[in-house]
């Protein structure tokens, strides 16, 4: 609800129908959930990484409730029923959007902790065990939902001052710096390993590593593509955010401001993408939804 945005050019505004913000909203809790199930069901799948990706789901269900709950709450106040100026209404739609600072915000921080994940065990193989312990993965994703807890309650009760704004900004970009370098600098080495191994004589030794490498840098390639898919999401609201504060009056501003529900419709689709990629990359997880969607009775499936 405080996403309505006052058009001042010539460009009219793009509207994005309702019943496609509910669609996005429902398919994407659908799956975001199933995915949460199945890390929680699946003891093969209780580990770090899986254990980062469930928190990246479960951001993704709450921003996918909260946003389709945000909706009703527009569609009703459009025919008359909530007041969208009323103090109980400010207050629930201040908690939603809250919620949904929360969850982009988590969905930053589960990607990092994702791609340092990738980067321990692509080459810290032998001390993996004992750095990512169960016990530092629940601290890690402790800290991860309160300090995304209360920046997206911080960054809505002072989001009218411009540096809150300013500091939303700058932190998308440092976390797309951190993560690109961390990428740029895996693949870097990545390339050394790779020539050290294939350089290795041949035999049963060389093929476990060309396996065990084949495979770490598999869950890599995946991590470089939730990031790609983020990155593409996420950038034009942030790119609209720039446009507010440096360019607030300027018609052709204006004209890309227009865009802004399609912008929120893009950004919202991220979470429709991401258990697609899982399924589809990681073949553990892929097994375990085909099981939880096919079969009735889990125990004869497993």
């Amino acid at each position: 609800m405080n996403g309505s945005i006052l058009n001042q050019s010539d460009c009219p505004e793009v509207v994005v129908p309702n019943p496609v913000f509910f669609t996005i909203g429902a398919v994407s809790f659908a799956e975001n959930f199933l995915v949460v199930v199945a890390v929680i069901r699946n003891r093969n799948l209780h580990s770090p990484m899986y254990c980062f990706i469930c928190s990246l789901a479960a951001f993704h269900t709450i921003a996918s409730l909260t946003k389709t709950l945000e909706n009703f709450m527009i569609v009703f106040a459009d025919v008359g029923h909530l007041n969208k100026k009323g103090s109980s209404e400010t207050t629930l739609d201040d908690a939603i959007d809250s919620l949904l600072c929360m969850s982009f915000l988590g969905s930053f921080f589960s990607i990092l902790a994702i791609a340092v994940d990738r980067y321990i065990t692509i080459f810290h193989a032998l001390q993996y065990h004992n750095i990512m312990t169960m016990q530092r993965t629940g601290a890690i994703l402790g800290i991860i939902w309160t300090v995304c807890g209360g920046l997206g309650v911080l960054m809505i009760l002072f989001f009218d001052f411009k540096l809150i704004m300013i500091c939303f900004v700058i932190l998308f970009f440092i976390s797309l710096v951190i993560i690109c370098s961390l990428y740029v600098y895996m693949f870097m080495l990545a390339r050394i390993h790779a020539r050290k191994i294939a350089a290795l004589p041949v035999g049963g030794r060389n093929n476990h590593h060309q396996q065990r490498w084949g495979s770490n840098m598999r869950g890599a390639q995946t991590i470089t593509i939730l990031f790609g898919t983020l990155v593409v999401c996420w950038s034009p609201f942030f790119f609209h955010l720039v446009i507010i504060m440096v360019c607030p009056m300027n018609p052709y501003c204006e004209c890309y401001r227009s865009l802004f529900q399609l912008h929120v419709a893009l950004l919202t689709s991220h979470a429709l993408f991401d258990p697609a990629i899982y399924a589809f990359r990681i073949a553990e997880l892929r097994h375990t939804l085909r099981k939880m969607l096919l079969c009735s009775d889990w125990k004869l499936c497993s």
